[in-house]
Parts: structure tokens; C-alpha cells; sequence
């Protein structure tokens, strides 16, 4: 019988692959701001990664053909309101959570469609395989999705999501955190990433945000508390704003 590992196993794998970073940038090896797609702390990472060589498709503009379609109209400003869908209030501290999305050399990147999900303020997610017991929330199922508009700018209106355990280990909890989807110029273009907030106790313990092993680049997954963004009576404000590309991009879950 598989003895349960333990945070204490979590951490000790966690905190080997840091000092191997750490010596292989005194090394004078490169900065790898993206995690290895076989890092052992993510248990489930180890055995669905891609062993493999991709496989080039015949005409890769052909999943074009049979993919979803949007247009501008399709997206309306109750979209990115996540406390208004539903005819009640949702629980939990409302925020407000807006930045810029921008490409390598710092430019907006307009136009594009930016979705999110997330649990609850429980730490639950409105989803059959989500069985946590905590509370669901009948005014709050957790999506929403926006446009850039000509700055890059997006924004989102919804509450803090709350801590939630999952089955890497026992005692394995995640930092709240929200979830992005970023399409390109087609559905085939998609990039996925995690937003967390500032001073979460968590954060040395959750191996998913620890396979960034670079120290900038697992901070650029860390919104900032703009109180010039909070709204009075109504919420707090976050800014968070995702880079594409180049030295300072934002770590992507499917890595480069």
C-alpha cells in the first residue's frame, strides 16, 4: 500500500527544485520563466504531460472551418458583470479586477476575448465534479468573458474566490485564484493562465504556482491592490495585467 504523501513531501520536492534553479542560473544558465512540464510536486502534471513530438496537421487553418464564431455583438456588458447574472446578490467580498493585455514590446493587444472562472467565495466551483463540501451559490456560477477595448484594457466584475483543497496530497489546499482564457485572432489561438492575490498564506504550499521557479515570473501571477480601483460601499479593486510575450510574458499553463 502507497503511503499518502504529506505537505511535508510537497514541500521538501518543492523546495529541491528552487535550489536546482538556483544552481542552474549560477550556472549562468538562462532565466526559464516556465515551469518543467514534469514537475514532480504536481503530481497529475507527471503523468498527463506530452511525451511526444507534436504532430503537424495537414492545414492547420482548417479547424477554423467547424470552430465557434463570435462577434463584437455577442459580448455584452452583463458578461463581465459576474454579481449581476442571477436575480440575487452573490456572497462574498465583491471586487473589481482590471489591467491590460499587452504584447512583448508593450503594445495593447485590442480586441480580444478574454474569459474567466472561478470557485465561489466558499471555494467551490458550480460544477458536477466539483463534490467539495462547501456551499454552493445559487446567485454565482463563476464565468464571465469581455473584450479588450483599444488600450488592451479589460475588466471584470465578480468576488474574491475563496481557498479550496484538491487531491495532489493530504491537506492540499490552492490560493484563491481566478482563472484566464485569452483567445487570438482565432479559437485556435488560446492561452491559459491563474491569478492570485497579494499576501495569500498559501502560496508556499500550492505546487501548482511553485513550478514557476523564477522568482519574477511566478510574482507576475500576483495581482496588486490598487485602492484608486476600489469603488466606495461597493468593492475592492485589482490590477492584473497579462504580458504575451518576450522576457517578461505571463506564465501560460501549457508552458512554451
Amino acid at each position: 500500500m502507497t503511503t499518502p504523501l504529506t505537505q511535508g513531501d510537497i514541500t521538501a520536492e518543492i523546495h529541491e527544485a528552487h535550489q536546482r534553479y538556483a544552481g542552474h542560473l549560477t550556472a549562468g544558465g538562462p532565466v526559464r520563466p516556465h515551469p518543467d512540464r514534469d514537475y514532480a510536486p504536481y503530481r497529475s502534471s507527471v503523468l498527463r504531460h506530452p511525451k511526444r513530438p507534436l504532430l503537424p496537421t495537414g492545414d492547420p487553418e482548417a479547424v477554423e472551418l467547424t470552430g465557434p464564431v463570435f462577434g463584437v455583438t455577442d459580448v455584452t456588458e452583463l458578461d463581465s458583470d459576474l454579481v449581476r447574472r442571477h436575480p440575487g446578490e452573490p456572497l462574498g467580498e465583491r471586487i473589481t479586477v482590471t489591467g491590460r493585455v499587452l504584447d512583448r514590446s508593450g503594445r495593447p493587444v485590442r480586441g480580444q476575448l478574454v474569459e474567466i472562472w472561478q470557485a465561489n467565495a466558499s471555494g467551490r466551483y458550480a460544477h458536477r465534479r466539483d463534490q467539495h463540501p462547501a456551499p454552493l451559490d445559487p446567485n454565482f456560477t463563476g464565468v464571465g468573458r469581455c473584450l479588450t477595448d483599444d488600450q488592451g484594457v479589460y475588466s471584470f466584475v465578480t468576488v474574491k474566490p475563496g481557498a479550496y483543497p484538491w487531491r495532489n496530497h493530504t491537506n492540499a489546499w490552492r490560493p484563491a485564484h481566478i482563472h484566464f482564457s485569452l483567445f487570438g485572432s482565432a479559437f485556435a489561438q488560446r492561452l491559459i493562465t491563474q491569478m492570485y492575490f497579494p499576501g495569500d498564506p498559501l502560496f508556499a504550499y500550492d505546487p501548482i504556482l511553485q513550478s514557476v521557479t523564477d522568482d519574477a515570473a511566478r510574482d507576475r501571477l500576483v495581482a496588486t491592490y490598487d485602492h484608486d480601483l476600489s469603488t466606495p460601499e461597493w468593492s475592492l479593486g485589482y490590477r492584473w495585467d497579462i504580458v504575451l510575450d518576450g522576457p517578461s510574458a505571463t506564465w501560460i499553463e501549457e508552458g512554451r
